[in-house]
């Protein structure tokens, strides 16, 4: 069954796209088009949290952005590789939701398995396409493939103004509280980069990824493929 998204995002985890591009997603939604999401695990080598809190928290962060779908493909957390069974799961997501655009984790970042999500749908997409690589599902033809930022800032070469829906992005964000609602009275949560400021630190990134602009917020993004326009002016 076809979901026919304008828009699919992968991440390795619940949380990963908000992060790098919820205000993007929020904008798209607004305007009409099919976003989804789908993470490539459950989280569930997570320091703090569960995974069935992470999935109530991610249903919950999908109805802030007005997803059109969220999928998980319950891939084994911190045993991503690129594996022929790995592959063709991700490529069957896209073959099933048959998006014009697909974006990913940039492929440089302090967790690795963001890493290697951003390598895996990188190939996939290229999978998607090849009629006879699983026959069993028509192929699809990706427009552009873009790449989003989760922990540590890159070279953009593409901003998106975020600033109508900024606030939609921090409340996104707050509906992880597992992950980034601070250290608390909860003797089980753990002191990690998530808990220690980082909705500020996100907040600041996208206000220099603004000023860049001459934006009030940006988030950005990289291709690897050249853009084609028709004229400049």
């Amino acid at each position: 069954m076809s979901e026919q998204l304008d828009i699919l995002i992968f991440g390795a985890h619940a949380d990963d796209a908000e992060i790098g591009m919820a205000g993007t997603i929020i904008k798209h939604t607004a305007a009409g088009l099919r976003v989804g999401i789908c993470e490539l695990t459950e989280a569930e080598m997570s320091s703090n949290g569960t995974v069935e809190l992470r999935k109530q928290e991610a249903a919950a962060a999908a109805e802030v952005m007005g997803l059109a779908y969220r999928n998980n493909l319950q891939l084994p957390d911190r045993g991503l590789e690129r594996s022929r069974e790995q592959l063709d799961a991700i490529t069957a997501e896209i073959r099933r939701c048959a998006p014009k655009i697909v974006f990913a984790p940039y492929w440089e970042d302090r967790h690795p398995d963001h890493m290697v999500c951003s390598k895996l749908v990188e190939e996939a997409v290229f999978n998607a396409k090849l009629r006879r690589y699983m026959p069993e599902l028509p192929p699809v033809t990706v427009q552009q493939t873009y790449f989003y930022f989760i922990n540590d800032p890159g070279p953009a070469n593409l901003m998106v103004d975020i600033s109508e829906h900024y606030e939609r992005k921090i409340e996104t964000l707050s509906c992880y509280a597992s992950q980034f609602g601070g250290l608390g009275s909860d003797s089980d949560t753990v002191a990690t980069p998530l808990n220690q400021g980082y909705v500020e630190r996100v907040r600041y990134r996208d206000s220099l990824a603004g000023q860049r602009s001459m934006t009030l917020y940006a988030e950005g993004f990289v291709t690897k493929t050249p853009y084609v326009v028709d004229r400049l002016l």
